[in-house]
């Protein structure tokens, strides 16, 4: 059979253009993926529009910053490693593609210019004895402390509003940027920060890492133990 060129190479060029349209259908789903950094975590009925993201940069309050920051925990994915680490002090922190569950409160709150490395530490200094004696320690230790649920409970019962911890009934109590504390089955304890987004019935999502940082409808899905919200201590 002879071979022909010309055929030949409409076949390649075929190829060719099937090769490049797939690559980049596949680059759109990576890029848009990885910028809205939700539709892998999130069902589509929760991606809507956010309030928050609505108001202007010059109109966003201390609530819409701390969830703005939380956020951006699980728009990058953030894994979840609590290892101890060593860290700057103040504005201290772990590697930014990794964190614990209160890292998402950490972070969340410096996008809102509040640093609890420095606040907890500078009360721990000035009343180590108020907080809990878990860990052994005979001293305040800035690498770990605020880091720490009981610790951040600790700080937010002295220095932040303490709100309700019932959910139905009570979800206009619930406000975007508050902190939720929970209590596994297992006696451990996790933390997040309160969506703007909610679900069908008027209940917030929250933003936590478990194991990777997500904004899912988690609120009742563990024991409440602390609902805190905080704008400084001025």
């Amino acid at each position: 059979m002879r071979n022909n060129p010309g055929r030949n190479s409409i076949l390649v060029t075929g190829l060719l253009f099937l090769a490049v349209i797939a690559l980049g259908l596949l680059a759109g789903w990576f890029f848009s993926d990885r910028e809205s950094g939700l539709s892998q975590l999130l069902p589509q009925e929760y991606i809507g529009p956010s309030p928050v993201e609505a108001i202007p940069e010059d109109e966003l309050k201390t609530g819409d910053l701390i969830l703005l920051g939380a956020r951006q925990e699980a728009k990058q994915r953030t894994r979840y490693d609590a290892s101890y680490a060593s860290i700057d002090y103040p504005g201290g922190d772990v590697a930014p593609d990794r964190g614990a569950c209160t890292d998402v409160v950490i972070r969340a709150f410096r996008n809102a210019g509040i640093d609890l490395q420095q606040l907890i530490h500078e009360d721990m200094k000035a009343d180590f004895a108020s907080y809990p004696s878990k860990w052994g320690l005979n001293a305040p230790d800035s690498n770990i402390d605020h880091r720490r649920v009981p610790n951040q409970i600790q700080y937010f019962n002295t220095y932040g509003k303490s709100l309700t911890l019932e959910v139905e009934g009570h979800l206009e109590e619930w406000k975007w940027g508050d902190v939720v504390y929970w209590r596994f089955p297992d006696g451990r304890d996790h933390c997040g920060i309160i969506s703007d987004r909610t679900t069908k019935d008027g209940r917030p999502l929250v933003i936590h890492n478990a194991g990777l940082a997500r904004e899912e409808d988690a609120l009742l899905r563990w024991e409440i133990v602390g609902h805190y919200r905080y704008e400084g201590t001025s």
